[in-house]
């Protein structure tokens, strides 16, 4: 158990993968001196969860691999939250953890099969299935496909799989439209993103991996002050929106503003210059400097240093 006179750290991140961390493009952890910055925060006594709909064995094999080979130090306090709060794992400097499933959250077997079947059978030029899921399914944007040509085989591909779980009396949501099952419920979500589409349960999403993250820190340690999440796309915003139900500081990272920024109660930092994990990379560079005492706060990360106006870290 964890001490409960521990000091509680001056803040924590829940990140969400693609995007701030793993490039969308090459699907990797590679922007310059991201893992250093993280290593460093981790270093410091700073509380990491990736909060992401990637899988666990992605994390295992992107994510993890460049943190230890940078020095993940030993009783740092890393947890990798996967498939939107349905799988989760401890990560040390030994690598990843054992790994936990919900199983009330995974989707039916038969419906897992027939929705890769389809991806395989008709779509496989433009889309593979992420073997790793344990709990959603994943179609994922091949890599070395165009995004153009990937965008215009999704709809239709999400519009099959609309109507294939509909018939299997499954209630099911996609793009504003719902199926109900025969009682009248609707217990599935066809998601889609910028690489991908998942098939998921309606109760999975960034809060409820928020939600998972602090149940797994409560467990080693003192719960940060304050907290940062980042994503690159709207629904990330669910993270620091549970967050701030829940009475925590909170501000927003968001690396793709493009999306359109929504008015928030809470702040939110968005990237300038640069986008996806090269706006991660200045932004943790960014916070490390803080934690160094060589920065005020981090709302304006990715633009000169000496624009920074007076201001802390929230």
């Amino acid at each position: 158990m964890p001490a409960t006179d521990a000091p509680r750290p001056p803040f924590g991140l829940l990140l969400d993968v693609d995007g701030p961390v793993a490039s969308p493009v090459t699907r990797t952890v590679s922007a310059p001196g991201l893992v250093d910055s993280l290593v460093e925060l981790a270093a410091a006594g700073v509380p990491l969860v990736f909060n992401t709909g990637r899988s666990d064995r992605f994390l295992r094999e992107q994510v993890v691999p460049p943190l230890l080979a940078a020095g993940l130090p030993a009783g740092a306090r890393v947890h990798a939250v996967c498939e939107k709060g349905a799988v989760w794992a401890t990560v040390t400097a030994a690598g990843l953890g054992e790994v936990r499933v919900d199983e009330a959250l995974a989707v039916p077997a038969d419906a897992a099969r027939r929705v890769e079947a389809l991806a395989q059978e008709r779509y496989a030029d433009t889309m593979f299935v992420d073997p790793g899921k344990r709990a959603m399914v994943s179609l994922e944007q091949r890599l070395d496909v165009a995004s153009d040509v990937y965008l215009r085989a999704q709809g239709p591909f999400e519009a099959e799989v609309f109507d294939l779980l509909a018939g299997l009396g499954l209630g099911v949501a996609w793009r504003g439209e719902e199926r109900p099952d025969a009682d009248g419920r609707v217990g599935w979500r066809i998601d889609p993103t910028i690489i991908s589409t998942d098939l998921e349960s309606v109760l999975l999403g960034k809060d409820r991996g928020a939600e998972v993250a602090l149940r797994l820190l409560a467990g080693d340690g003192a719960l940060p002050r304050a907290w940062r999440t980042a994503g690159d796309s709207r629904t990330d915003y669910a993270m620091a929106d549970w967050l701030h139900e829940q009475g925590h500081p909170v501000a927003h990272v968001d690396v793709r503003p493009a999306d359109g920024v929504p008015d928030k109660p809470y702040p939110v930092h968005v990237a300038r210059t640069t986008v996806h994990d090269e706006a991660g990379a200045a932004w943790l560079r960014r916070l490390a400097e803080v934690v160094r005492g060589e920065a005020l706060h981090d709302a304006d990360f990715d633009v000169d240093p000496r624009a920074e106006r007076a201001g802390a870290l929230a």
